[in-house]
């Protein structure tokens, strides 16, 4: 697709999605981040990672909501990108932090259930990633569709990992789990408005306001 000819949405998603690596490099490379810039380095690629991965689970309502079309045309930038944030939060990880030391790495982490989940995450996104393409989706046909429903579990995995990874006790509210919570509220949301009764009142209810809004714009011209 040529550039000029794509519509704004597109091209937002696009930018938005690379203007966070190119100041993440800008500021490791000028030591602009902290003390510790490995570690700040990749906790940013993991939030974007996991912001991404909401947004990319957040198209579909969108569209009910609003009908917006075009909404759904970046859904698989958006899983892409996240994607490849998360390799870049495990590559910041294992290779820069830790030197590929891959025993010194188990033995920190071995104990700790936010990897695995992490890892889930990272495996479910690699298979998304490879089969998200038209070839794959002819070939697996309807099971293309149960196949990427594994996102959702992705999503509930990526905020399981990211509130256990923070400093706190999300069962007792104490610590940093504020950022956690804003994410598993808005994925328990998201998911809510995907069953199917929910979305058929959901999109009846968008379009009903659409339609008052439409009239109230007529009524409006028609005096002027």
């Amino acid at each position: 697709m040529v550039w000029r000819e794509a519509p704004p949405l597109k091209l937002f998603v696009h930018a938005g999605a690379w203007l966070p690596l190119a100041w993440l490099l800008w500021a490791y490379t000028t030591d602009q981040l902290t003390a510790n810039p490995i570690q700040t380095a990749t906790q940013y690629a993991g939030r974007f990672a996991i912001t991404l991965l909401v947004l990319s689970l957040a198209c579909t309502p969108l569209h009910t909501l609003f009908r917006w079309r075009t909404v759904l045309s970046v859904r698989r930038a958006l899983g892409l990108y996240a994607f490849m944030y998360a390799v870049g939060h495990l590559y910041l990880l294992v290779g820069l932090d830790y030197g590929f030391a891959l025993d010194a790495l188990w033995a920190d982490f071995s104990n700790k259930l936010y990897i695995y989940a992490g890892m889930t995450v990272l495996l479910i996104l690699l298979l998304l990633t490879t089969t998200s393409f038209q070839w794959w989706m002819r070939r697996l046909g309807k099971n293309w569709k149960r196949l990427h429903r594994l996102v959702y579990a992705a999503n509930v995995l990526a905020v399981i990992h990211y509130a256990w990874a923070q400093k706190g006790d999300i069962f007792s509210l104490r610590g940093n789990i504020l950022a956690p919570l804003l994410y598993g509220g808005l994925v328990a949301l998201l998911l809510v408005l995907r069953l199917p009764r929910v979305r058929k009142v959901a999109g009846g209810a968008g379009d009903l306001l659409r339609r008052r809004m439409a009239a109230r714009r007529g009524a409006e011209d028609r005096q002027s």
